[in-house]
């Protein structure tokens, strides 16, 4: 357990911006079943705006460093590779 004030402001600190990076990572991760739910019934139109949701959603993660850029860049060109197949 913390004994400075300091450190137990940091605990404090540590445990609000983990719950808001866990919240952020959950709802990209929701967008992406959505997308790809889309891609399997095979809902072209569905699956596009999905697509158009996540993408930013994830390029956003990446510049705030909770996720990173290339698990991001990787993340979003097999899910466009996925959407051009639908085509």
């Amino acid at each position: 357990m913390a004994n400075l004030s300091s450190s137990r402001k940091m605990v404090r600190k540590i445990t609000k911006r983990t719950e808001k990076n866990k919240s952020l990572r959950t709802n990209v991760r929701t967008y992406i079943r959505r997308f790809e739910e889309a891609v399997a019934s095979g809902e072209t139109n569905e699956a596009q705006l999905a697509f158009n949701i996540v993408q930013p959603k994830l390029m956003k993660l990446a510049q705030k460093g909770i996720v990173h850029k290339k698990n991001a860049s990787r993340k979003i060109s097999r899910l466009s590779k996925k959407l051009k197949s639908l085509n």
